[in-house]
């Protein structure tokens, strides 16, 4: 299995390159550590999205100890960022002192709020207990292809095919701190599942 992940980084970067990129950004950008949040199902170009549009790779990944996670967490080594090991079933509290140790630190958080069993768009506690215990800002992410394949998983994992337009969407960066948990959570939602125009 040790060969996934670079075969992987191979082909997301190949992907990136045929395909045509435009990106919407919104007005107001994020010049601190912030928390990139993306559907499971948006995952693959994650790490494309994130670095077109922050020019960085000073970001640590939420992945679940689970397998699938450590073939993401070797992934997202390529790309050059670095992983936080847990989610909300398994190793969230040990997961949530690092992340928070990152941001303090001036890195950058990402999260995939439906993350890693679903159900699919719903919103676990992470980020948003985050974003109110460090009072950073949020910034949801999408990848919209032109032309796709779409697995029959959970998330409905979305593949782009080459040679498509790709379209990544950012949000002004928002913040939570003043919200309880539960409104925070539902706000996250709510600007993930907001429509977009491709």
């Amino acid at each position: 299995m040790w060969c996934i992940p670079p075969l992987v980084y191979c082909f997301v970067k190949i992907l990136f390159f045929t395909c045509k990129k435009r990106f919407h950004i919104g007005i107001n950008g994020s010049h601190t550590p912030s928390i990139y949040a993306i559907w499971h199902g948006e995952l693959l170009m994650a790490a494309m999205a994130y670095t077109s549009y922050s020019k960085r790779v000073h970001i640590d990944t939420i992945v679940s100890q689970h397998f699938d996670g450590d073939l993401v967490a070797k992934l997202m080594r390529l790309f050059g960022g670095g992983t936080i090991r847990g989610s909300s079933s398994k190793g969230g509290i040990l997961a949530l002192r690092y992340a928070l140790k990152a941001l303090q630190m001036g890195r950058d958080i990402g999260i995939t709020p439906d993350g890693p069993r679903g159900p699919r768009h719903s919103v676990a506690d992470g980020a948003a207990a985050l974003a109110r215990m460090k009072q950073v800002p949020i910034i949801t992410m999408h990848c919209k292809p032109s032309s796709s394949w779409q697995m029959r998983s959970w998330d409905r994992f979305c593949i782009p095919k080459p040679f498509c337009t790709l379209d990544f969407y950012y949000s002004d960066p928002f913040y939570v701190h003043e919200l309880s948990l539960d409104e925070a959570k539902a706000l996250i939602q709510k600007r993930l599942l907001e429509p977009i125009d491709v």
